[in-house]
């Protein structure tokens, strides 16, 4: 899926004409019959009946998709992702012979940024791994995965103008490409309603300062808009020393660089809130969670409240949600069986996106409005059984950077 900056650049320019785009994506329709081409739309490699993964080439920008869902001859029961396995709808049940509509909103980019004036320091692309050119993230499409007993009658995807929430952070915010893993950030789109974007530029393995020499930080300004939103969440690969050339000490460079990183934000007319990094899954004899990032969260609470933004407290939400389902429990709610005790699954991932939302329900008003997720409290949380969302197919055995 790489694509060239070049390419990239000119479908950036175009943006602004592009047209709603219609598709019948009804079994047995041409459409599901014919295999995405580049610039085109289609159906990726490996779709069948049960589970498929639809196409359109577009340009950089944030898209409304509409789906009808249903049809004549059998009830089905669809769950949506895009591009990376970001959730968007979860067991939408239709019975034979109905229809129903579903709105919301994708963000899609390439490594593309705009190049520099001459002389100028700067790139003209996201410094992306090999890794990151394989997955449908950075990309010339909107790609969309069809899950469960899907039965889809139509799609029609059109650019808009949206307010968006930005998401910058490392592996436990990014959107994990394949199971078992999954993070908060690509759970967050299912609970809001579809007048508001995600846009998650969290990395595996970033730090504050290798989002900045990546060039991630740049493309997400790039996009950002009066009025938007950054969350932040660093904090588990900053903490590193044995990283030398990325580390950042609690007490000076870390609220350095995030106090950098709002200012930028502001700067554009945009928002930021500050999330403090989920703990890791150590007990101890008691049942307690073992401290592992404390100093670092502690520099985003006082940091939160010295800058008068809103504090996203998963830090303290998480402790809570391990405490409450226990030392034998908890471990099914993390990537690898249990044995990783820093990364999620599906369901640990929904519990820290639940956290987030209702975090948000109650500390930014403004955003408020936009939280359609159940109300939640991390000391009650809900079982792996309540929750299940069907998994992707796409696996892998390797864990996320930065464990």
């Amino acid at each position: 899926m790489p694509l060239s900056t070049s390419l990239a650049l000119i479908l950036m320019a175009g943006s602004s004409i592009t047209a709603p785009q219609s598709f019948d994506l009804s079994s047995g329709s041409a459409t599901r019959q014919t295999p995405y081409q580049a610039g085109g739309h289609g159906m990726e490699p490996g779709s069948t009946d049960d589970d498929f993964l639809f196409s359109v080439a577009v340009p950089d920008g944030t898209y409304r998709v509409t789906l009808t869902l249903g049809n004549r001859k059998a009830a089905g029961d669809t769950t949506v992702k895009a591009e990376a396995r970001r959730l968007m709808l979860r067991n939408v049940a239709t019975k034979k012979g109905q229809f129903v509509e579903r709105r919301f909103l994708v963000n899609v980019r390439s490594p593309a940024l705009p190049p520099p004036p001459a002389n100028a320091p700067g790139g003209t692309a996201v410094r992306i791994t090999a890794g990151d050119a394989r997955e449908y993230t950075w990309d010339d499409r909107l790609t969309l995965e069809f899950l469960g007993k899907p039965q889809v009658a139509s799609v029609t995807i059109e650019p808009v103008s949206a307010p968006t929430i930005f998401l910058a952070g490392d592996s436990t915010v990014t959107d994990q490409a394949a199971e078992p893993a999954a993070s908060w950030g690509q759970m967050l789109p299912a609970m809001l309603d579809g007048t508001i974007a995600v846009a998650n530029h969290a990395k595996s393995g970033a730090t504050l300062k290798s989002f900045l020499t990546d060039l991630r930080f740049d493309k997400l300004l790039s996009a950002v808009k009066p009025g938007d939103w950054l969350f932040i969440q660093f904090g588990h690969n900053d903490q590193k020393q044995e990283w030398p050339q990325t580390y950042a000490d609690a007490a000076t460079t870390y609220p350095a660089y995030l106090r950098a990183y709002i200012a930028e934000v502001r700067r554009r007319g945009a928002h930021a809130a500050l999330v403090t990094s989920p703990e890791r899954r150590n007990f101890d004899e008691s049942g307690r969670i073992k401290d592992t990032l404390g100093s670092y969260a502690d520099a985003v609470r006082k940091l939160a409240a010295e800058e008068r933004v809103p504090l996203i407290d998963l830090n303290a939400d998480s402790r809570a949600i391990y405490e409450a389902l226990g030392p034998q429990i908890a471990p099914t709610a993390f990537n690898d069986g249990g044995r990783d005790k820093t990364h999620h699954n599906n369901y640990g991932a929904w519990l820290l996106a639940s956290a987030v939302a209702e975090r948000i329900r109650t500390q930014i008003p403004e955003l408020a409005p936009h939280i359609v997720a159940a109300p939640f409290v991390p000391a009650q949380p809900p079982s792996a059984a309540q929750v299940a969302i069907v998994p992707s197919r796409a696996h892998s055995d390797v864990r996320p950077a930065g464990n």
